[in-house]
């Protein structure tokens, strides 16, 4: 397999970290000197040997090697969250690798082409193109019929097909976000979209080290704990908040995972329900000087307790991730159809396939990490709207690597990518496996 066919030139190193430090610069009129290090490895070959490359495609086919300039720009953001974690408290270096592939290693995952590597999502071919629809939870699959307006008898999936098969991919996806179904339709990237919007909440102070700050977060599941988890690593301390009668999902379908991304930070059960619980949160909002959340804004503006409705002291930081951002409130998403609804997929033969492990997740992660450390750079008082549709899209509009052919071929039991331009050679390696030292 070959990659399309691009001029021969040098490979310019310089252009993820120019997109990097273009998305900082939005953070604040103060400028992050683009200091961070160069990447001196093929990118392509560095895809290959994440494991991420391994769980992308058709399993008993090739991997894919489309991705790669969204790896390429993951390795630089976390450079760049490096240099800033340095500069601002204790210097965190996480792996990418271990970033998109340490949760699959630890399942077991495999690529399976069109169905995700974790089994709920799955593309489907419309009329008109593709789309994307995630059954994770059980009142996803009981939403079918209400889906497809008729009773399923049989598998919701083989159904589900059928009816995408009869329905342009923007109608089904209506129809299922309509009734709380993940679904997105597959378009191309946009150019030079950002991972965020930044709003002014309160005014900067001078910059502050990371070390002792207090971090509430009030997000559950993957991207947002794993925000959390590299702020702590910096040397903040983190608050972990759960709803008492809705506790973090990842707890008990994932628990060792749950545990990684949650290794010492402090942890709260509070009563939403009830007014000395949302009282509590209140207070601990209030104390916060970065909140991290992923709720609907409908969800805390019912409690009283959306950015706009508490008092902010200088400085303050907080973070909103969503799955498509504050001003679309009501879709929900999950990190493969989200991954699709900003085209960061991989192709096989012209047709997609799902990309890693959830990638949306993973990569809003970094990004809602590299913008709150941005924003304590630049003296904070923001609040930033971080999208995971806009992420994905973002890294999936990455600059083209176009400096010649890699070969994929098979070696013994191994696949192996050959690079023309550096005249090296990489086997694919497996998922990277998470250990309680990795960043």
């Amino acid at each position: 397999m070959r990659s399309d066919p691009q001029a021969h030139r040098r490979i310019d190193l310089e252009e993820p970290r120019a997109v990097v430090d273009e998305w900082l610069r939005t953070l604040t009129t103060r400028t992050v000197p683009a200091t961070f290090p160069a990447d001196p490895e093929c990118p392509v070959l560095a895809w290959a040997g994440s494991g991420a490359m391994a769980l992308t495609g058709h399993d008993g086919a090739e991997p894919i090697l489309s991705p790669a300039p969204a790896y390429s720009l993951l390795r630089a953001a976390l450079r760049a969250l490096s240099w800033l974690t340095g500069d601002l408290g204790d210097r965190v270096d996480l792996d990418p690798a271990v970033a998109l592939t340490g949760r699959a290693q630890r399942a077991g995952l495999r690529r399976a082409g069109r169905r995700s590597a974790n089994g709920t999502s799955r593309l489907l071919r419309a009329t008109d193109g593709w789309c994307a629809l995630t059954l994770s939870r059980p009142d996803d699959f009981d939403a079918v019929p209400a889906v497809l307006g008729a009773e399923v008898d049989a598998d919701p999936w083989i159904a589900l097909e059928a009816a995408a098969a009869r329905s342009s991919a923007a109608a089904l996806v209506q129809r299922a976000q309509l009734v709380g179904i993940p679904a997105s339709v597959l378009t191309m990237p946009p150019q030079n979209m950002l991972p965020w919007n930044v709003s002014r909440l309160s005014r900067p102070v001078g910059t502050r080290s990371l070390r002792g700050l207090v971090v509430v977060d009030l997000s559950s599941m993957w991207a947002g704990p794993l925000c959390a988890r590299l702020l702590g690593l910096a040397g903040a301390r983190v608050i972990k908040v759960e709803g008492a009668h809705r506790p973090d999902g990842a707890r008990t379908g994932d628990p060792r995972f749950f545990e990684w991304l949650h290794a010492g930070h402090e942890f709260r059960t509070l009563d939403f329900r009830a007014e000395q619980g949302r009282k509590a949160l209140g207070e601990l909002l209030d104390s916060a000087d970065i909140v991290l959340e992923a709720s609907r804004p409908r969800a805390l503006a019912q409690l009283g307790l959306a950015p706009e409705d508490r008092p902010h002291r200088d400085g303050r930081i907080w973070l909103s991730l969503t799955g498509y951002g504050r001003s679309d409130p009501m879709r929900v998403a999950f990190g493969d159809d989200a991954a699709v609804a900003g085209g960061l997929v991989g192709r096989h033969e012209g047709e997609p396939v799902f990309c890693a492990d959830a990638i949306a997740d993973p990569l809003s992660g970094v990004c809602a990490a590299l913008a709150v450390a941005g924003a304590c750079h630049s003296g904070g008082g923001v609040l930033i709207d971080l999208s995971m549709r806009a992420t994905a899209a973002a890294f999936a509009a990455a600059p083209p690597i176009a400096h010649g052919d890699h070969v994929v071929h098979r070696h013994g039991d191994d696949w192996v990518v050959e690079c023309a331009s550096t005249q090296c050679r990489r086997t694919v390696a497996a998922p990277a496996a998470l250990s309680p030292g990795d960043a």
